[in-house]
């Protein structure tokens, strides 16, 4: 029996590689996060019926945060918006990602533009996102990734290897890493899908462009079915309270009116007069 084998030419970010910390005990192959690169940290998240909320803040330029936290490689398929990051398409499962090594990270920050450049991702009005201003808007508000284990790599079997055996083998592990991808799926889907919900006042635009720098390698999946999905879904803060995302309690940033703001009173501005 022929063995299916599904090359794919995918790109590997070079530069900003970064060890990961030590896998949590609820992690699966990779950790989806996103940084406010202004502010220099991870936003927190907020679990809500089954999703994961991101809270943005608008003109902020981010970057979507991967960690691989097993010792094999993978290929990582990022969406944005519904948007494939690499190539500018509505994002499917099957097409070109980023590659990640045994216990490496790698900061994404921006729709990639050739091998050497991208143009910054950039929390914005859905109005000015890329998505919006390619006619694309449906999945304004949510990133994703599909992840995918690597096949095994072909070694030379020994002479004391049984022709059957071998064939047996083959067939057998491919099975196995098919039913796993099977079984995990249903899961997958059911925490990442999205419930119906008022337009997001937040989406990603098309920023200005910096340097970034990749490369080309082969990897061969060994499932046709990715083996993890991750969905995160972001909107601004204000959104998010009213949503009941986030607890008023926690809310940041804007404040409305206090009737002690200060302990003393400035003196006023000077208007001219003597």
């Amino acid at each position: 029996m022929k063995r299916l084998t599904l090359p794919l030419l995918a790109v590997l970010a070079l530069c900003g590689f970064k060890p990961a910390v030590p896998p949590r005990a609820d992690a699966g192959p990779v950790t989806l996060s996103l940084v406010d690169r202004d502010q220099q940290r991870e936003l927190p998240t907020w679990q809500h019926r089954g999703q994961r909320w991101v809270a943005g803040n608008q003109g902020a330029p981010y970057a979507v945060r991967l960690r691989n936290n097993s010792p094999e490689r993978v290929l990582v398929v990022l969406s944005v918006d519904g948007l494939n990051v690499i190539n500018g398409e509505v994002a499917s499962p099957n097409q070109t990602g980023y590659v990640l090594e045994p216990w490496q990270s790698a900061d994404i920050t921006g729709w990639r533009k050739s091998q050497r450049e991208v143009a910054q991702f950039v929390f914005t009005n859905p109005g000015n996102s890329y998505a919006d201003r390619t006619g694309r808007p449906d999945n304004i508000g949510v990133i994703g990734i599909a992840v995918f284990n690597e096949a095994e790599r072909w070694v030379p079997p020994t002479p004391r290897a049984p022709p059957v055996a071998r064939g047996k083998s083959r067939v057998q592990a491919q099975a196995s890493a098919e039913a796993a991808a099977d079984s995990a799926m249903p899961s997958a889907r059911a925490s990442g899908s999205v419930a119906a919900a008022p337009a997001p006042a937040l989406g990603t635009g098309h920023g200005r462009r910096e340097a970034s720098y990749s490369g080309s390698t082969t990897f061969e999946r060994a499932s046709r079915l990715p083996a993890q999905r991750v969905d995160i879904r972001y909107d601004s803060e204000r959104n998010l309270v009213a949503r009941g995302v986030i607890p008023a309690r926690y809310r940041s940033g804007e404040q409305g009116p206090q009737a002690f703001p200060n302990s003393f009173v400035p003196d006023p501005p000077a208007y001219g007069w003597r």
